[in-house]
């Protein structure tokens, strides 16, 4: 039991240290090398529990993904009504954005990467359609019945995650984040 533990805790130590360098630097200019020290462990022991760089990484964004799901349900489930779910949707991107613009650099990141793989293009597309599906359930209830209410969702999706890549490319990014609050006057005509 107690060397199950330690496994799960150093198989967590590896993702956690494939998380800072990937934020840090970026998936194309990280090596194994770089996570084994970032982790400080051999690199004998990425290969044994991830087995490659890509399945070290389908687990990094395996683990971001169900983050990201799990933060993004939780706030549309504070809101009582369609305008306050759509209201804590932009809050939370705007925080995110505000607070943690590395994990959106990591995230655009992935799916530049996820381009040229397979395996981890079926990963984003998945994570794209749960996002577009929590949209859907939560803010579009009342169009369920409307089979255009899942491409209304991926648009509202694409709309928010667009402005979001603009806030990390512009100079001035504030400016941008505070225009994210329009979106709700926009989505709640929908």
């Amino acid at each position: 039991m107690g060397n199950e533990l330690d496994n799960i805790k150093q198989a967590e130590k590896i993702l956690n240290a494939a998380f800072k360098c990937i934020e840090e630097r970026g998936y194309a200019n990280v090596s194994l090398r770089n996570i084994a020290d970032e982790a400080g462990v051999v690199l004998s022991q990425l290969n044994y529990y991830y087995k490659n760089k890509e399945g070290l990484f389908t687990e990094v964004i395996n683990t971001l993904a169900k983050q990201f799901v799990g933060e993004i349900e939780a706030n549309l489930k504070k809101g009582a009504s369609k305008k306050e779910r759509i209201m804590y949707l932009t809050e939370y991107f705007q925080e995110m954005l505000r607070k943690k613009p590395e994990f959106f650099k990591m995230f655009y990141d992935i799916t530049s990467m996820s381009l040229w793989s397979t395996s981890l293009k079926d990963i984003i597309n998945d994570l794209f359609s749960n996002l577009a599906n929590l949209i859907e359930k939560y803010i579009l209830t009342d169009s369920n019945n409307n089979p255009s209410s899942i491409a209304i969702a991926r648009i509202m999706l694409g709309t928010i995650l667009g402005t979001s890549i603009q806030v990390l490319l512009a100079h001035e990014q504030e400016e941008i984040i505070n225009t994210l609050p329009a979106l709700e006057l926009l989505f709640d005509r929908i």
